[in-house]
């Protein structure tokens, strides 16, 4: 969650593009993915195969008006008659499944992080015990324990002030606009001014405002953000770094079973799926409707797998939603999570490689905590942790990507992009993102969640209409038709002024680009062996 946007900064004179991810540095003067420069010159006309892109998130509202139509239906189950007619094991998966859902449709929605339930593991082990009479094992276990306890302390602590400042500061608001009588959309900062000599809250509220708005920000947003952080820090105090709080139960199965792949229940929008929906929209919301925004990919349909709360996902369910993607036709998967702890990696791994197997793209977001990534704080990730005389070190069908901005200068990197120079592989936009949000809306967002999708939809847009290419050719030509940046940009989470070429903060050293993509895919010879798909038709695209 992106919450460190002032208040107090006054609006740009010349607002960016919504649709800046798709324009062409050289034509528009944005480093965008040059999307509607390909479509335009390279694929007009061309026939293209139709492409089922899952999305591993927190839902997607299947009715949007700019997805609805591109919503994958499950053709061998009858909607709504309780009965698994595919025999998938999945009872009415008509658009995908929930495997953070339960039995009685309710849904997961906060939960805790995996730090959280560590630590509970480790305190029905520990708590009380004689620490003389521990093994040396053990005493290791148990100092893990002590240092979690005092992480989980620490950040409480730090979590508490923020919970009571935004909460009281939303009240305040709150008073305010019932005293001026109108929705936040409507309110003006002459309406502020009328109340600056209120005595008690509303006069502080009307005071706080009179200043912001008067540096040229609007209410509404101003409350948006308010709201937002109030909600944040409440949700991270109360669920997410609270040990007494456990959601599970709610979907009722045992999630440290690995072998158990039935549960959850059918209802692939959840309780919020604003997250998970814009996510969608970037990868495929529908192209030249004139309504809202164009996805990068034309030709998909959308499967929506529910595996991420407002928390840590679990390992079991982010390889059983791996796993029922492939199985249901996902030739594309978007990963737009990750965490830093994994006790159950080698399930992950198993997914990673049946999806390997079945020649499955992963994108994967690299985070957002302006760090290096490693191995061992970002999860997933693409190194197989246990590996077989034969087996490979690395999943070579994964692309995992960070985020990048609006501006060609050295601020191109977003300030809160993970990276690293071996391990995230590619930058895409992930700033200022306009796409789909549930109740037919539109919301700008940011993170690697929204770069990792803008790459989904380029592997389905190459994988549409060069069919042939394999998961591993799809890949290199992302990396290999990337553009590289000649100027330094920022390290983020660096330094003040700290700054490096793009090739020292990933793989490629460079961002993608569908254009140069699409004339890089004409030139290279699949090699997949044709089969057929759920929708094997070829259906010409604008």
């Amino acid at each position: 969650c992106l919450l460190a946007v002032s208040l107090l900064h006054a609006q740009d004179d010349k607002p960016t593009p919504t649709d800046w991810p798709h324009l062409d540095l050289q034509e528009d003067g944005y480093p965008g993915m040059s999307t509607y420069k390909a479509y335009r010159e390279l694929l007009e006309g061309k026939a293209s195969q139709t492409v089922i892109v899952a999305i591993i998130d927190s839902g997607v509202d299947a009715e949007h008006e700019d997805l609805a139509d591109v919503m994958w239906v499950n053709e061998d189950e009858i909607p709504g008659n309780g009965i698994d007619d595919d025999k998938n094991g999945y009872i009415d998966d008509i658009h995908g499944w929930n495997f953070i859902g339960g039995p009685n449709g309710e849904s997961v929605n906060s939960e805790n992080l995996e730090i959280i339930r560590l630590y509970r593991q480790m305190k029905d082990r520990f708590d009380g015990v004689d620490v003389s009479k521990l093994s040396k094992s053990a005493r290791r276990d148990y100092e893990q324990y002590k240092e979690f306890e005092e992480i989980i302390e620490n950040k409480r602590n730090d979590l508490q002030p923020n919970v009571m400042l935004y909460t009281r500061t939303l009240d305040m608001m709150d008073a305010l606009i019932e005293k001026i009588g109108k929705e936040p959309e409507n309110i003006k900062l002459a309406d502020i001014q009328k109340f600056e000599d209120a005595k008690g809250d509303i006069g502080k509220a009307a005071q706080f405002m009179s200043g912001i708005m008067a540096k040229g920000e609007e209410f509404a947003s101003v409350y948006e953000q308010v709201q937002g952080a109030a909600n944040y820090f409440n949700d991270s105090y109360n669920y997410n770094w609270n040990p007494d709080f456990d959601a599970r139960e709610i979907v009722g199965d045992d999630p440290s079973d690995l072998n158990d792949r039935n549960y959850g229940n059918n209802d692939v929008e959840g309780p919020d799926a604003l997250h998970g929906t814009h996510v969608a929209g970037i990868v495929g919301a529908i192209r030249g409707n004139d309504v809202g925004m164009d996805g990068v990919a034309g030709n998909v349909r959308i499967m929506s797998v529910r595996a991420v709360p407002n928390g840590d996902e679990r390992d079991k369910d982010v390889a059983n939603a791996i796993r029922y993607a492939v199985d249901n036709g996902a030739t594309v998967i978007n990963m737009s999570f990750g965490k830093g702890y994994s006790p159950y990696k080698d399930a992950v791994d198993d997914a990673v490689r049946y999806a390997l197997s079945k020649d499955v793209v992963l994108v994967h977001a690299a985070g957002n905590d302006g760090k290096e990534n490693q191995f061992d704080n970002n999860y997933p990730n693409d190194k197989f942790e246990r590996r077989g005389l034969f087996r490979p070190k690395y999943a070579e069908n994964w692309i995992e990507v960070g985020a990048m901005t609006p501006h060609n200068d050295e601020t191109l990197t977003a300030s809160f992009s993970n990276w690293s120079a071996d391990k995230v592989d590619i930058f895409a936009p992930g700033t200022e993102i306009y796409a789909t949000v549930p109740d037919d809306g539109y919301q700008n967002l940011q993170g690697t969640s929204m770069a990792a999708p803008m790459v989904a939809g380029l592997a389905a847009t190459l994988r549409s209409y060069f069919p042939d290419l394999t998961a591993g050719q799809v890949k290199q030509i992302i990396m290999d038709s990337s553009v590289r940046p000649e100027q330094l940009v920022r390290v983020p989470g660096g330094e003040d002024g700290e700054k490096e070429l793009l090739s020292e903060l990933s793989v490629t050293g460079g961002v993608a680009n569908t254009y140069r993509a699409i004339q890089m895919a004409t030139n290279t010879q699949g090699r997949k062996k044709k089969a057929p798909s759920r929708d094997t038709s070829l259906i010409p695209r604008a």
